[in-house]
């Protein structure tokens, strides 16, 4: 029996909709630059071919939930993105077979703190303050493939008090989820409780306290959370 030295952390979860039951998360995968209006937008090239970056397993944050306004940033951004759970692992994927690794899927919302992201660009340097910090992945209620099919378009949303800040369509993503998946299994071994935020339209902009931020994807779901 092994005996730890200190309590283990819980493992960390998101929601099933419309049951009690909860999906572990093992790791959590972001595509950067996945429509080409947001490229556009941030000034890069849309050409370029998908790129990771990650956050950790227990920044994850459930539909409802108040956070506090982030340490350390002036500049603090909402990103709308389709979450893809992993129900099947494996590494070298093909494109053809990746749909059948997937669980489910929610709405999800990227947070990034804008100035010191582009403070790490600018330096040369990671982005996981910029994006891995606490409660910085926000995923609402997953639903099973049963429930959603695959969603190659629908109508991707975001709403700060009410106001659209981002509109655009599943079906501009650059990447197609089984793209992304083939891609990720290429470089790594993806595993059950894998989730994949899939890339934002273009509209990111600034939150501030006491702004509600609501995620609506079209047959997924969504997800609202309120800054404190």
């Amino acid at each position: 029996m092994t005996r730890f030295v200190i309590p283990p952390p819980a493992t960390p979860s998101v929601a099933v909709a419309d049951t009690p039951d909860r999906f572990p998360v093992r790791r959590i995968f972001c595509v950067g630059r996945n429509y080409a209006a947001h490229v556009r937008e941030m000034g890069n090239d849309e050409r370029e071919p998908p790129f990771f970056f990650t956050k950790p397993a227990d920044s994850v944050v459930d539909d409802g939930a108040i956070l506090d306004y982030p340490p350390e940033t002036q500049n603090l951004h909402h990103e709308a993105e389709l979450v893809v759970a992993i129900g099947t692992g494996g590494r070298e994927i093909a494109e053809a077979d990746a749909l059948s690794h997937v669980w489910g899927y929610a709405a999800g919302n990227d947070l990034t703190r804008r100035d010191l992201q582009a403070a790490a660009k600018k330096a040369g340097r990671p982005w996981d303050w910029a994006k891995g910090f606490d409660r910085s992945a926000v995923c609402g209620p997953l639903r099973p493939v049963a429930a959603t099919g695959h969603p190659a378009s629908g109508r991707i949303l975001c709403r700060v008090n009410g106001e659209t800040r981002q509109e655009g369509d599943l079906a501009e993503m650059i990447w197609s989820v089984p793209e992304i998946i083939a891609s990720l299994a290429r470089s790594i071994e993806l595993q059950p409780g894998d989730l994949v935020f899939t890339g934002t339209p273009a509209g990111v902009g600034p939150l501030e306290r006491g702004d509600t931020c609501e995620v609506e994807i079209a047959g997924v779901g969504g997800v609202s959370v309120k800054i404190a």
